[in-house]
């Protein structure tokens, strides 16, 4: 007989385990080669296990069970033979000369008998939901009302018994609710408690502060309302606004490179590449796909490129190295209604934008209150090497950039930026 031992393949350089999330088959199963077994959970994103050749399966590890790379999750019987496919067996029907099984009479009461009478129910007395002393007292205490409590004691009575068992009503009512009061424990993904961990490392392990600032989006609003259509024609992606902040952006850090840097014990290390990590909301949580070198790509390739990244979230699809080496993060929560907010830094990145949601308000222009669609920008940062100077001029030189893209993102010419 020959049996395959699948072994959990590294999904990444630094993954030493996985968590099996879903087996997608059942032990015992029949699989076909490449067919998805399993779905298994990293540190980093949810992949799929593939089947690495046909015959029937036996499972080696359980839901939830995290097993380390290189291990056998499952065994793969490649003589066996493929069932054939066919319908559930029909009932037979009952033989000719086969009766068919008799079914259990009633017996009826015997000509000259009177019927059982029907059992009465214990009527009503002074006893009746009276509690005994030694019940009054554990009620008294519990502060239960004799009245919720059915006894079972003589006549009715309510027995030492029934006000042992008998429940504490909820808090504010006489009795119980009749609403559900189910409780789910269910024990984290390894995405999710490796993102808590992350999460905590950096509140402990970083000096980290926040700048706010305000943007003016009328110009922008204004070239996509001019160009989207066309954009769109042309291209197969809309203009949205993460092309016009993350090309803000990559200007931006060039202007304040300490902003595109990080640290690691006494040494920062600068990049003089940008490449930006997106934030996108799937099933398995918060994924930061990467936009690599954005600092050289169009709109278009920026629209582009951020579609089919979170194509790939969405669908659970993307992998480990479309999300590793980021060193600088956009995050927008103002697709959820966001107004303000604080971005916690995705290390080892020492700074993080974080856009919110845009709302028509009152501002002075030019001495005049005028309506503008406004947004609230914020950026976190690590104090350590980031100081108050470079994060405030960084957070300004993108403001100016949306606020006026034409100039600082399209050297004057928008028609030739966008490609059209």
């Amino acid at each position: 007989m020959a049996v395959l031992e699948m072994k959990v393949p590294s999904p990444g350089e630094s993954i030493t385990e996985v968590e099996i999330a879903t087996w997608l088959v059942q032990d015992g199963d029949y699989v076909e080669k490449d067919q998805p077994i399993a779905e298994v959970d990293s540190d980093k994103a949810t992949l799929e296990l593939p089947a690495e050749e046909s015959g029937l399966i036996t499972l080696k590890a359980e839901e939830g069970d995290t097993v380390a790379v290189g291990q056998v999750v499952c065994l793969i019987d490649m003589d066996a033979a493929k069932p054939s496919g066919g319908s559930e067996p029909e009932k037979e029907e009952p033989k000719a000369d086969e009766k068919p099984a008799e079914q259990p009479k009633t017996e009826s009461p015997k000509q000259g008998e009177k019927p059982a009478p029907a059992e009465q129910p214990t009527p009503a007395t002074y006893a009746t939901g009276t509690p005994s002393p030694a019940a009054k007292k554990i009620l008294d205490e519990k502060g239960i009302d004799p009245a919720s409590v059915s006894g079972t004691g003589r006549d009715g009575r309510i027995t030492k018994a029934d006000a042992t068992e008998a429940s504490v009503p909820a808090m504010g009512s006489v009795s119980s609710t009749s609403g559900s009061r189910s409780v789910q424990t269910k024990k984290l993904s390894v995405l999710r408690r490796k993102l808590a961990e992350r999460l905590v490392s950096v509140k402990n392990e970083t000096a980290m502060l926040t700048t706010f600032n305000e943007v003016d989006m009328s110009e922008i609003f204004r070239l996509r309302k001019e160009f989207k259509d066309e954009f769109s024609a042309k291209h197969g992606v809309g203009l949205g606004f993460m092309s016009f902040f993350t090309k803000a952006v990559t200007r931006a850090l060039e202007l304040f490179p300490d902003v595109n840097a990080s640290i690691d014990g006494d040494y920062k290390t600068n990049y003089d590449f940008a490449d930006i990590s997106i934030a996108v909301s799937g099933p398995k949580g918060l994924m930061v796909p990467v936009l690599r070198n954005a600092e050289n790509m169009t709109f278009r390739g920026v629209e582009a490129t951020i579609k089919e990244l979170s194509t790939k979230v969405r669908d659970g699809k993307i992998t480990v190295d479309e999300m590793t080496g980021g060193t600088f993060t956009i995050t927008n929560g103002g697709v959820f209604g966001s107004m303000m907010s604080t971005p916690i830094i995705n290390p080892p990145q020492s700074a993080i934008l974080g856009m919110h949601n845009i709302i028509q308000r009152p501002v002075a222009v030019d001495g005049k209150v005028e309506i503008r669609p406004m947004m609230y920008v914020a950026l976190s940062y690590d104090h350590r090497i980031i100081d108050g100077k470079e994060s405030v001029g960084f957070l300004v030189a993108v403001k100016e950039a949306v606020e006026n893209p034409v100039e600082h993102l399209m050297n004057g010419d928008a028609r030739r930026a966008l490609e059209l």
